[in-house]
C-alpha cells in the first residue's frame, strides 16, 4: 500500500516500508532518528513519511538544536525553532508542513519515535501536558536551554549507544531510560506551564478550563456528536451559555470547532484512505450522501468526489 493511502500508520508500518539499520531500532516499539550531517539518509525516509498527513499510532519526540521546519497537529500550523523540544501524542493528525530539503543535512534533529506499549509504564498524562500548553503559549512545543538541551542530547546519545551494544535485556534497560528521560522533560515542560500561568493570572481561570474540556470532548466524539447539547450536557451546562465561553476563550464559535475536525476528518479519509464516500458517510455519522456532500461543500468549495481526485 502506498504512503498516500494510509490513513494510521506505527512503527511497524513505518519499517516495512523504510527499513531502519539496527542501531536505530528496537523492534517494534522504539525508533531514534537523527539527522545531523552525514547521518540523514534512514532518517530523512521516515520523515518523509510525516510529509503527508497520517495518525502516528504512539509518540513522537522531536529536538531541533539547529534548522527550522513547520508542524501541522489537527488544524493549526507550528513553527519549531532551534533548541526546541515536541511531542506529539496519538491520535493526533500530523504533517510536516515545511522543511527546506535541499539543506536537511545542515540542521541537527533528533527524533523519538516510541509504540504505546513501550510508553504504557510511564504514567503520565502526557495530553494532559500538551493541551495546556497548547492553550497557554498557542504552541505545543518548548524552547530550552542550554543546559537542558545537552541533557536531552546526553539521553539520546546513551539510548543510541545502548541500542547498538550487545548487552542483553535492551527493552527493559532502554525503558528505565526513557522513564527517566521522559520524567525529567515532563518536569521542564509543567515548570513553563506554571511559569506562564503565572505571567498570565487569567490562564486559569473557569471559562479557559471549561473551553480546554470541551476541546478535548471535540477531540474524542466530533465523528458521531455534532450538537451543543452533548457537549454542554457533557460539561453541565446550558448550550448558550458553552457557546459564550467558547466564543470568549478563542474568538471563534462552538459549532465552528467541530465543523472544522469533521471536516479534517473527512479530508483525511477521502485522501489517505480506501474508504468509499458511503463508507465514509456512514462512519461520519451523516444520515445520508446528500447531506455530507452539503456540508463538505459549504466548508471546502468542492464536492467529496472533487476534492479526492484533486
Amino acid at each position: 500500500m502506498e504512503i498516500d493511502q494510509l490513513q494510521t500508520i506505527d512503527i511497524r508500518r513505518i519499517l516495512s516500508l523504510a527499513p531502519v539499520i539496527d542501531e536505530y531500532a528496537l523492534g517494534t516499539d522504539l525508533i531514534l532518528g537523527e539527522v545531523s550531517g552525514k547521518r540523514v539518509e534512514k532518517s530523512e525516509a521516515i520523515l518523509n513519511m510525516l510529509k503527508y498527513p497520517v495518525r502516528f499510532d504512539g509518540y513522537i519526540i522531536f529536538f531541533l538544536r539547529r534548522g527550522h521546519f513547520q508542524i501541522d497537529l489537527n488544524l493549526d500550523t507550528y513553527e519549531v525553532r532551534p533548541n526546541s523540544f515536541l511531542i506529539n501524542v496519538p491520535g493526533n493528525i500530523i504533517k510536516l508542513s515545511a522543511y527546506d530539503e535541499d539543506h536537511i543535512g545542515d540542521a541537527e534533529l533528533y527524533f523519538v519515535l516510541a509504540s504505546k506499549e513501550f510508553m504504557s509504564g510511564i504514567h503520565f498524562d502526557f495530553n494532559k501536558v500538551v493541551q495546556e500548553s497548547v492553550s497557554l503559549w498557542n504552541n505545543p512545543c518548548i524552547t530550552l536551554t542550554e543546559q537542558e538541551m545537552q541533557m536531552a542530547e546526553q539521553y539520546f546519545n546513551l539510548s543510541r549507544d545502548l541500542l547498538r551494544s550487545p548487552m542483553r535485556n535492551k527493552k527493559e534497560i532502554l525503558g528505565a531510560l526513557v522513564t527517566s528521560f521522559t520524567y525529567g522533560t515532563m518536569d521542564i515542560w509543567t515548570r513553563r506551564i506554571v511559569m506562564a500561568r503565572e505571567a498570565d493570572p487569567t490562564s486559569t481561570a473557569r471559562v479557559k478550563q471549561l473551553f480546554e474540556r470541551f476541546m478535548a470532548l471535540v477531540t474524542e466524539y466530533h465523528c458521531t456528536e455534532r450538537g451543543m447539547a452533548f457537549y454542554a450536557d457533557k460539561l453541565c451546562l446550558t448550550p448558550k451559555y458553552l457557546s459564550r465561553l467558547v466564543k470568549q476563550a478563542s474568538g471563534r464559535s462552538a459549532p465552528a470547532w467541530i465543523d472544522s475536525f469533521v471536516i479534517l476528518e473527512a479530508k483525511n479519509m477521502l485522501k489517505y484512505s480506501d474508504k468509499t464516500i458511503k463508507e465514509i458517510v456512514y462512519a461520519l455519522h451523516f444520515p445520508n450522501q446528500s447531506v455530507f456532500y452539503k456540508f463538505f461543500k459549504a466548508h471546502t468549495g468542492l464536492t467529496p468526489s472533487e476534492y479526492r481526485k484533486g
